[in-house]
């Protein structure tokens, strides 16, 4: 049974996976106390057929109980994890607290108005203090002085945090679901006077000494390198230090396909080890040589993760290398595949959230198609030259990787960059250049005169690779964007590259019919979303505060309607309403800062047989005999006294409205009886009408 799966701790980990999926989805299925009866029970039985083992027609049933009592470990894993289970965390008495003392767990980010940092919550003072847990996303207004917090201090916070909301509009980012993976459920928006520094971390652990690394090698990189941008991509390269990378140089990085080496992860930790076994490969002739390989290999990783801040992203690949460097000297008794999997079986023991991470799921794809596929790639072709034969490694190492990991970057950035194969030839030599030159700076940063040389050569070499990455993206059809498939897709698209794969691998059909019935569902689906855009028209109001916007979809079409300050932030208009363009398929986009305008001057446009005004201006007098179907009120322009019931269908407050404004109007018109919708308290007011 499940032996279509050759290596047992795949399986193991497959089941697991199985079950962490289904506790993530399905959490109330089961409660902690009846999962952990489950798990005894299994546990119980597993060693009963262990025990009457003798009999052949067992052997199975042993694998089959083993394997399910692993998915229900899986499943009890994580609803031991969920913080929201926890009757110490503050949620529980999150109305009536006053104050609360905090413990800060992350370096402050500065963001446009504020300053992000993620917070512990220690005690809470509802009508006295008493000690709770959990965390909470804070922000703090930037009006301030910069934010001089470091990881362990302690903070006193007055008021009380808030639920972190669902998504305001269709399809947009699931914030809330992201971070309830990292158990964290709400935020608290504060000015300066609202928090206070109270004290310095009592116990300077592992974890804060790590971060003062971190930013003594941030301050040595800035020291040496003195172009901003230069400063910005060494920190990202060899520090996972992302604050300082603009919005044009990662919009650069993405569409050459090289946005990877901008997060420190696999493909870092991934050179760093290539390099060690490089200048270790001349001790290999002494005994013993294997063991102090993987020695020095551990220690000089998880110095670089402890150099790096000890993040997550670097914890799971330092931990996977070094899963892979201690089964170097068991040689013939390992297998990659089992070795891969036993890394990946501790990070989800230890953080069963970290299945749902996209950064996991990215790192073991990229490596296990590097594995699976890279060789027989390279053989498919022999090149003569060295020079050329060293291209193709690389080429085949970028494909293998791009391969394995397609579907889900189609699915997480809605993008495919087509010169990935070119860029990357340049990209991966220059940024392992950089990367090493960035270590060797920290390393000789206290003999300045070296260290100013390699700061240079760090800088030149940075130079380079950023304009390989600017001359790609020029290039025409750099990038293929606005893809959008959905969740069922992505794992389609994998059904139809495993299918393919177990043609070559086994020589059977069985694969061929596996890849055709994935095309077929696939293509079900996108054929029933196009039908969908063809014969559905939208209008939708979004809920972007203090802006105002609206779209009309039809065939592909969208007619955007939204204030001059929206048009221009690029960045809010891919977050808010991209997601809900790509998902009807827009290709075609029309701006207007207004609808066309009357004569008394209320804005209207006629849709789908109904009238629909705006108002946005106070000084507007409404005219007597007057009545609309939808009437949309930008910027607390309405004086709802002079409404009457049979003029309006239906009233609609846009995110240019203040909260207390809504808040009194939505009061007003419940008295009334008039029908109201608020953006701000209920999401997108969306309306959908078929052709």
């Amino acid at each position: 049974m499940f032996r279509w799966i050759p290596f047992a701790m795949v399986r193991v980990t497959a089941f697991l996976g199985v079950g962490i999926l289904a506790a993530i989805e399905f959490p109330t299925v089961l409660h902690l106390d009846g999962s952990t009866f489950i798990n005894a029970l299994l546990l119980s039985i597993y060693a009963l057929l262990v025990q009457l083992r003798e009999e052949p027609d067992r052997s199975s049933a042993i694998g089959i109980v083993g394997l399910v009592t692993i998915s229900f470990i899986g499943y009890t894993l994580v609803l031991m994890h969920t913080a929201s289970n926890d009757l110490t965390h503050f949620m529980h008495e999150r109305d009536s607290i006053q104050s609360y003392i905090a413990i800060v767990r992350s370096v402050p980010q500065e963001k446009t108005k504020s300053w992000k940092v993620e917070i512990e919550v220690q005690a809470i003072r509802t009508e006295s203090w008493q000690a709770a847990d959990g965390k909470v996303l804070l922000y703090v207004s930037s009006d301030s002085l910069p934010l001089q917090w470091n990881y362990g201090d302690q903070v006193l916070i007055k008021h009380a945090p808030v639920l972190i909301k669902e998504p305001a509009n269709p399809g947009e980012f699931d914030y809330k679901r992201f971070l309830s993976f990292k158990n964290i459920y709400h935020q608290h928006f504060v000015k300066p006077s609202e928090v206070q520094w109270l004290a310095p971390p009592k116990r300077k652990g592992f974890i804060y000494y790590s971060h003062r690394m971190r930013a003594w090698a941030s301050s040595q990189i800035n020291r040496y390198v003195h172009d901003t941008q230069s400063q910005a991509i060494a920190s990202a390269l060899v520090l996972g230090v992302t604050d300082g990378l603009d919005n044009d140089l990662l919009n650069a990085y993405a569409a050459s396909g090289a946005m990877h080496v901008l997060a420190v992860s696999g493909l870092h930790v991934g050179i760093i080890y290539a390099l060690l076994l490089f200048l270790l490969k001349p001790f290999g002739k002494f005994r013993g040589s294997a063991w102090l390989t993987a020695g020095i290999s551990l220690v000089c990783l998880w110095s670089f993760a402890f150099i790096t801040g000890l993040s997550p992203s670097v914890l799971r690949a330092v931990t996977m290398f070094s899963f892979v460097a201690l089964a170097k000297p068991f040689a013939h008794r390992t297998n990659i595949y089992n070795t891969l999997a036993a890394s990946a079986f501790v990070l989800l023991l230890y953080n069963p959230y970290l299945i749902m991470s996209v950064g996991f799921q990215l790192s073991y794809l990229a490596v296990l198609g590097i594995v699976y596929l890279q060789r027989p790639i390279y053989n498919g072709w022999e090149v003569k030259s060295r020079v050329g034969d060293w291209i193709w490694q690389i080429t085949c190492v970028s494909l293998a990787a791009q391969i394995a990991t397609f579907s889900l970057g189609l699915l997480y950035f809605h993008q495919f960059p087509v010169y990935f194969l070119v860029s990357n030839l340049f990209v991966i030599p220059l940024s392992t250049g950089v990367l090493s030159l960035g270590i060797i700076l920290l390393c000789f940063s206290w003999m300045t005169p070296l260290a100013t040389v390699l700061g240079k050569m760090l800088s030149a070499l940075i130079y380079l690779l950023n304009q390989t990455v600017f001359l790609t993206e020029k290039l025409p059809l750099s990038l293929i964007n606005d893809i959008y498939i959905t969740t069922w897709q992505c794992w389609l698209l994998m059904g139809m590259l495993l299918g393919v794969l177990m043609v070559f691998e086994w020589r059977t059909l069985s694969g061929l019919y596996v890849a055709l019935l994935c095309g077929i569902g696939f293509n079900t689906i996108q054929w029933n979303q196009y039908l969908t855009e063809k014969t559905e028209k939208q209008w939708v109001v979004y809920a972007i505060r203090g802006h105002r916007a609206m779209d009309f979809i039809s065939d592909g079409q969208a007619r955007f309607v939204a204030d001059t300050s929206l048009l221009k932030d690029p960045e809010k208009i891919r977050f808010h309403i991209r997601p809900n363009r790509l998902m009807h398929g827009v290709q075609l986009i029309r701006t207007d800062s207004t609808l066309a305008t009357e004569s008394n001057g209320l804005a209207y446009t006629w849709w789908q047989n109904k009238l629909i005004t705006q108002i946005d201006c106070s000084a507007v007098v409404l005219p007597e005999q007057w009545n609309t179907d939808y009437l949309v009120v930008s910027c607390n322009a309405l004086d709802i006294r002079k409404i009457r019931k049979e003029q309006i269908g239906m009233i609609v407050l846009d995110g240019s409205n203040t909260q207390n404004y809504c808040n009194k109007l939505i009061k007003f018109a419940k008295e009334k009886e008039l029908p109201m919708y608020s953006v701000l308290h209920q999401g997108a007011f969306i309306l959908t009408e078929s052709k």
